[in-house]
């Protein structure tokens, strides 16, 4: 199949005579023609639509072969499909697509037969691929084994993906071609409409007019703190410098987040589109993606997508013959969560240790080696080709009055549903936990939801009913943060929530600020000595420090928020309020009671045994490593509750339940 290259007769750098490079994403994506002849234009048109496989000759494969998907199985199954396909003498092309974002479904293998709906089927494995292709392909079939949706209509007896559950509350517009097209082909993003947006900010649009156009749709960043975007620009278009540089921050850290890696890897290029815009808006010619090395399938994508810009004349110098310039570099980072933070970004873009710096002056003032730089993360960028193209009334027109478009959530933790999702600003936080998460699997009761990373806040059942936008959840002691969304149901401790995240920001500390480097680890200390037992140990002055910690621990956490240096170390102690907020019973019931009702801090729990339900058998004081279990043959056994160390051991041993734990 000839590309778009190809068919303009262009020379690898978007330069043909017959064609002048202003008109070529138009002539691509469906925009004006001034110049293309009538013929040319059909062979674009039915170009575009081979590229969209709405026409083809022979049976399509897609396969989702993102990091998730490849963890699930997917590269044995795309062995497994080459390998069947050669046996069965089969006429079909397979694709690598990014994933849906739907964990619980993948690997998924869609089929797309000339003529036909796309029919995605679910949970392949290498075993189920003769059948399937026998079935689907030289049956022309449905393989209702593992059949799951349908992308069109026409199906019958086969539901649409969008009206599943899962997918049914969603709004998709970073995500909308994830899973969908190639990542590793331009012409099938074109194809998708893809850089209409550029075109159309460097055709017809001042960088002063791209800039208002972001601020009139109310873009803010989707990386925390959501600063609006637009502003920021224009406090970098501004300032007058030889050199201005535009950073986009793909280094995301956080626990249980992997929004930014999945839009790597099933959409590069529209980060990369979102990016020669917003360099085009603030005069920058030289760009950095920031991207942790620990994404080595996203950095392939990104290096993959680079170069062929370059062939497209869409980086590099006088792109689609405006005179504007801009050159991208992919940097990668050590995993150090601290670079997360901007100017510790920059810092480490510099080759120096990564670790955060005053402000101001503030980066779009001097950034980047004293230059005017501007940070936006992997979300925030992505969301602006579709912000010029569609236009910024659009744009606004989705969320809340301060909170416009969409965000993307990594939905994990106790819930039925986990995965990536995509949903409107404004929707409730109880929307999404019940409706597209699916509630908390095996009849658990819903404890709480973890939003914004290890710097947000816990929230109980009794918030759920905030709505998802930054001023709403900043009052019920939350954050945004870049999407982290972890669902905890009543067999979690909260006390043991903050320890896990408070030894995190600890560990990731940089160490340059005092409140941040020393104030953490007070906080922990307090919070692991209220979880931890002494019973017969404990003395005078242990209970003096315990109780005497927890007093202090409100003051030292809000001291932390007010002193700290950079936006981590202030947003740090948010676990800690949070969890005092809204589980203030169970911080009590650890001081007090001497007790974890949640059954997780290990060291506070009691091991007893019930003599009655006691056979005898001794199994137990065969496995316990500290002879904490005594008792004759055949007779009931005790357990030394001084020399027990709460490993558990004999609950897992007993085959009788007489193991009591209270």
């Amino acid at each position: 199949m000839n590309t778009f290259l190809e068919l303009l007769g262009m020379d690898g750098k978007g330069h043909s005579p017959e064609n002048p490079v202003p008109e070529f994403v138009a002539s691509c994506t469906g925009g004006p023609l001034t110049e293309l002849n009538p013929e040319l234009e059909k062979k674009i048109a039915d170009l575009n639509k081979s590229l969209r496989y709405e026409v083809h000759e022979e049976p399509v494969i897609f396969v989702g072969a993102d990091t998730s998907g490849l963890a699930t199985g997917a590269g044995k199954v795309l062995d497994a499909l080459h390998a069947e396909i050669a046996a069965q003498g089969i006429n079909a092309k397979v694709i690598k697509t990014g994933g849906y974002g739907y964990g619980a479904i993948e690997p998924t293998v869609d089929v797309k037969l000339p003529g036909k709906e796309r029919i995605i089927y679910s949970e392949i494995t290498p075993k189920d691929i003769p059948a399937l292709l026998k079935t689907t392909i030289t049956e022309k079939a449905i393989y209702e084994k593992k059949v799951y949706a349908s992308h069109g209509e026409e199906t019958p007896g086969v539901e649409k993906i969008w009206d599943k559950p899962y997918f049914k509350n969603q709004m998709r517009v970073v995500l909308k071609n994830c899973g969908i097209i190639n990542p590793d082909s331009i012409d099938e993003y074109i194809a998708a409409g893809g850089f209409k947006g550029l075109d159309k900010a460097l055709r017809l649009m001042t960088p002063e007019e791209v800039v208002a156009e972001v601020k009139e749709a109310g873009l803010r960043g989707r990386g925390g703190g959501g600063f609006p975007t637009g502003i920021k620009w224009e406090l970098a278009l501004k300032e007058k410098a030889d050199q201005k540089y535009l950073v986009c921050n793909a280094d995301e850290g956080d626990p249980g987040a992997f929004m930014d890696r999945s839009i790597l890897e099933g959409d590069p290029f529209q980060l990369v589109e979102g990016m020669i815009i917003a360099a085009y808006a603030i005069g920058a010619s030289f760009g950095y993606i920031y991207c942790r090395a620990e994404y080595p399938l996203a950095i392939r994508r990104l290096e993959n997508t680079i170069k062929l810009c370059k062939q497209y004349g869409l980086l590099g110098e006088n792109i689609l013959g405006s005179g504007f310039n801009f050159s991208l570099k992919i940097k990668k980072g050590a995993g150090a969560f601290v670079c997360g933070e901007e100017t510790a970004l920059l810092a480490s873009i510099e080759g120096k240790r990564g670790m955060p710096r005053p402000r101001p002056p503030y980066p779009s003032v001097s950034g980047l080696w004293g230059k005017p730089t501007c940070i936006n993360n992997v979300e925030t960028l992505a969301n602006v080709a579709t912000v010029i193209s569609q236009g910024s009334e659009w744009f606004s027109s989705l969320g809340t009055k301060s909170s416009k478009g969409t965000k993307v959530f990594a939905l994990s933790g106790k819930i039925t549903n986990s995965g990536l999702v995509e949903v409107p600003m404004g929707v409730t936080l109880r929307e999404v936990v019940f409706d597209i998460g699916g509630g908390i699997p095996d009849g658990k009761k819903f404890k709480a939801v973890q939003i914004g990373g290890p710097s947000g806040g816990c929230l109980p059942d009794q918030v759920l009913d905030t709505e998802v936008d930054y001023e709403s959840l900043k009052s019920v002691g939350a954050m945004m943060g870049s999407g982290g969304f972890v669902v905890m149901d009543e067999d979690t401790c909260m006390v043991d929530v903050a320890k896990f995240f408070l030894t995190f920001i600890q560990n990731e500390s940089c160490g340059k600020c005092v409140p941040c480097r020393e104030g953490t680890k007070r906080m922990l200390e307090i919070i692991e000595r209220i979880s931890k037992s002494y019973k017969s140990t404990e003395n005078k002055l242990d209970q003096l420090q315990r109780f005497k910690g927890i007093i202090h621990l409100k003051r030292l956490a809000e001291v932390i928020k007010d002193t700290s240096l950079c936006g981590l170390g202030q947003s740090a102690p948010n676990p800690v309020l949070s969890g005092l907020r809204y589980f203030k019973e169970e911080y009590d019931e650890h001081i007090f009671d001497r007790r974890c009702s949640a059954g997780v801090c290990k060291e506070l729990l009691t091991f007893s045994i019930n003599t009655d339900a006691c056979s005898g058998c001794g199994l137990c004081a065969r496995k316990c490593s500290v002879d904490a279990i005594i008792g004759d043959k055949k007779q009931p056994h005790h357990i030394i509750e001084s020399k027990c160390i709460k490993c558990g051991m004999c609950v897992e041993t007993c085959r009788f339940d007489a193991i009591l734990v209270s």
